[in-house]
């Protein structure tokens, strides 16, 4: 009795193991088949099951935002973050708004970035933000009709 529990527990073991190899496997496939835009490889699993999914293309990483705001550029970030409900709900029709007001609307994942949320004030998500001249011109925070985004956008963005 006691040898067929202790199969039962080996076998058991050995197919958690192997789970954890196929994941991880898996994990690494979608992270080198992809266009990564972070620069690593050691991403959170909500990131690396966005990686595919075009609404979450047009990434910017810190160090290129941090640059284009202190050269006083004009750009609009959206700040998500792939485990936020609202910013799931937002994305789909978010992103082909602005592909339709042809606005460069630059992606950066809270996830990823935990502390860029500080840096720039975001206390929820989604949060867009417009910067021009160094400065938050507007922001616009949490799930927000399409009527809302678009006069964000020709208030802000396409002035």
């Amino acid at each position: 009795m006691q040898k067929k529990m202790l199969a039962i527990i080996g076998v058991i073991i050995i197919l958690f193991v192997a789970l954890f190899f196929v994941i991880n496997y898996k994990n690494d496939q979608a992270i080198n088949k992809s266009d990564n835009p972070y620069g690593t490889t050691d991403l959170e699993q909500p990131t690396i099951d966005q990686l595919d999914n075009p609404h979450y293309g047009n990434q910017i990483l810190p160090d290129e935002l941090d640059e284009k705001i202190q050269n006083g550029e004009a750009v609009t970030v959206y700040f998500y973050s792939p485990t936020c409900v609202y910013c799931q709900n937002t994305t789909p029709y978010l992103v082909p708004l602005t592909e339709d007001l042809d606005v460069d609307m630059k992606k950066l994942n809270l996830l990823e970035f935990p502390s860029e949320g500080n840096k720039y004030g975001i206390e929820s998500t989604p949060t867009l933000v417009h910067f021009d001249n160094g400065e938050i011109v507007a922001s616009i925070v949490g799930q927000r009709t399409e009527e809302e985004f678009t006069a964000f956008f020709n208030e802000f963005v396409l002035e």
